[in-house]
């Protein structure tokens, strides 16, 4: 990276930051909701992008297709959101330009949230989401399935479903700033808490709470699946900021990866805070995340 790169980054990052904390932290679920919408949708979907409603099966998603791409390769993709908020709007820019940096079409899903459907409902609706597919007519290796933070989370958990019931896997996995330990073990944790401005251990506390119902652990694989079994899994790309929190949640996942003979791709972003590519449109390093994981999916498709 240039020196006139990093700086257009720290100031870009800079003026996203502003955005992040111009208001007071919403407390409930409902205005917590309301505000990573309105922060997710402050740019807007390009012009040229076309978007269609998706209901099937007591689920509700969107379709997108940028110019140039093939119909016939589908990112599905798990928006983040601590598996309480999150949404369609939340992540309609990001999602839509990922698709045109992975040239193939995309479909978004609007998954049940806690509090009001806790664990297992997103592994759920995740399986149907798959099984939509299959049913579409598209095959398991035309595929990539994706997310941010919690949605890396619900990626990695369809993956190890379909896994464990010796089913055909899609052929790559693209996550970022992945919520891999909901035990909270990770490092960084504490050591990147002053300058993660979104992501915090009483934050993560609370959703982890609200997620995982009475009964069951922390550090079951299938909410923490950092801690799964990761043989025979497809090739993942794993993009994760120097700035926050969840940092060790991607290193250890790539390491357990790499320990289990996965083909893994780890980047760390320098000063890169959650899941900044939602901002792509006002952060060039949110641009170039996305074009960088369009070719690492390129390279398989």
């Amino acid at each position: 990276m240039s020196d006139v790169d990093e700086h257009l980054d720290l100031t870009e990052i800079h003026a996203v930051r502003r955005l992040l904390t111009s208001k007071p932290r919403p407390v409930g679920w409902d205005e917590r909701r309301a505000r990573l919408d309105e922060v997710g949708s402050v740019w807007p979907i390009a012009d040229d992008i076309r978007c269609e409603e998706a209901v099937f099966d007591g689920l509700e998603g969107e379709w997108s297709l940028a110019p140039e791409s093939d119909r016939d390769k589908v990112l599905l993709f798990f928006h983040g959101g601590g598996y309480c908020s999150g949404s369609l709007k939340s992540h309609r820019r990001m999602v839509t330009e990922a698709g045109r940096a992975m040239g193939m079409r995309t479909l978004a899903i609007d998954y049940r949230r806690a509090p009001e459907h806790p664990f297992p409902a997103q592994h759920e609706d995740a399986l149907t989401a798959w099984r939509f597919l299959s049913r579409q007519g598209i095959a398991p290796d035309r595929i990539v399935v994706g997310g941010d933070s919690a949605g890396g989370n619900l990626t990695l958990c369809l993956a190890s479903i379909l896994c464990a019931a010796g089913e055909r896997l899609p052929r790559c996995l693209w996550l970022v700033s992945p919520w891999t330990d909901l035990s909270m073990s990770g490092a960084t944790l504490s050591t990147k808490d002053a300058i993660d401005p979104i992501v915090h251990r009483a934050y993560l506390e609370e959703l982890a709470t609200t997620y995982v119902p009475h009964g069951v652990g922390r550090r079951d694989p299938r909410i923490s699946p950092l801690f799964a079994d990761l043989s025979g899994f497809p090739p993942m790309l794993i993009q994760v900021g120097s700035a926050e929190t969840l940092l060790s949640d991607a290193t250890r996942l790539a390491a357990a990866a790499g320990a289990s003979d996965v083909k893994v791709r780890l980047e760390i972003w320098p000063h890169m805070i959650h899941a900044w590519p939602v901002w792509n449109a006002g952060l060039s390093a949110g641009w170039r995340a996305l074009h960088s994981a369009g070719m690492f999916v390129r390279d398989y498709l």
